[in-house]
């Protein structure tokens, strides 16, 4: 019995161990490998951030109106603790891609410079253009953007 109990606690001891929190980095790379051929609109946001909850209803239209044209939304997550990301998702549903980047690993990649930031990306996997912030007056400039790639990429 007490050759078991020996084993049990070695083996128990010498399993790793993850942080439940903690996810396995990604990068740009990763990402546009993953959507090969799709323009996209990678956007990092914040739960603290109030102009991120304007965004996610634009987001979501978004997705919709130019998903089956090869267009996905993808948001990275910056909060340290997924619960509040949880948390916002459920005032804030979001009908598109939802990374976790605790440690920023993408947005120290990418050079934030504010919350939120976003980037679309062409279907080549080239940024074609980069944006910080999010207000009713840059939704048109941000669609059409969109439009452009869809349509001519």
């Amino acid at each position: 019995m007490k050759r078991i109990i020996s084993f049990i606690t070695i083996t128990v001891l010498s399993m790793p161990w993850v942080n439940a929190n903690e996810t396995k980095p990604v990068n740009l790379q990763d990402i546009v490998n993953k959507n090969a051929g799709y323009v996209i609109y990678l956007d990092f946001w914040a739960s603290w951030c109030v102009p991120c909850r304007r965004s996610f209803p634009w987001m979501n239209a978004m997705q919709q109106k130019y998903g089956k044209k090869g267009f996905k939304v993808i948001s990275v997550n910056l909060d340290a603790e997924k619960s509040l990301a949880e948390k916002f998702l459920a005032q804030n549903p979001a009908t598109f891609s939802v990374l976790y980047d605790p440690k920023g690993n993408i947005a120290t990649q990418m050079k934030l410079k504010g919350m939120p930031s976003s980037f679309i990306i062409n279907s080549k996997g080239r940024v074609i253009s980069a944006h910080v912030g999010f207000t009713e007056n840059k939704k048109s400039q941000y669609e059409q953007e969109i439009i452009s790639l869809v349509q001519g990429d």
